[in-house]
């Protein structure tokens, strides 16, 4: 059976309702996945309850290490950084990494106004930034989709023979 691994924030409302989607989306098209989802896990995320750092640090790592692919939500500001340090960590086992990013700022790369405003002045950069030893880990052992439908694809294509 496949083992996933779904990296995203999970403290804010946002969050963890985009969790909640992704997760579903997932195990509906593809059923025999078990995927993992930290904020699923009660043991190290019930906030009423107590868990410390390294409880935390090995619950998901053993997960990590269980998983036969991983999927990470690049969306936020940046980067979240338990996200950032899934991804590192996921990136030394030479498995499948699938980034999300669902950006509008995405859209419009071929607009010459929006290219002609950033090189005239820095601070009208109307595209977005991400980390790029992070996006090189998630490039170099697999591919950035950017809706829940790509990311279906993607993972169908894995799965398939």
């Amino acid at each position: 059976m496949n083992t996933g691994y779904l990296a995203n924030g999970l403290f804010s409302l946002g969050d963890r309702l985009v969790n909640d989607i992704i997760a579903k989306e997932v195990r509906q098209a593809l059923p025999g996945v078990e995927l993992y989802v930290p904020q699923e896990n009660a043991a190290i995320n019930d906030k009423e309850a107590y868990a410390d750092s390294a409880q935390i640090a090995a619950a998901d790592m053993t997960a990590l290490m269980n998983s036969d692919f991983l999927i990470a939500v690049l969306d936020g500001v940046e980067i979240d950084s338990g996200v950032a340090a899934e991804i590192g960590a996921f990136a030394t086992l030479q498995r499948p990494i699938f980034g999300l990013l669902t950006d509008t700022r995405q859209q419009g790369r071929d607009n010459v106004k929006k290219i002609a405003a950033l090189k005239a002045d820095a601070t009208e950069n109307q595209f977005i930034y991400r980390n790029l030893f992070v996006v090189g880990l998630i490039k170099q052992h697999g591919i950035i989709a950017t809706s829940i439908e790509e990311l279906i694809a993607a993972l169908s294509k894995k799965d398939s023979p």
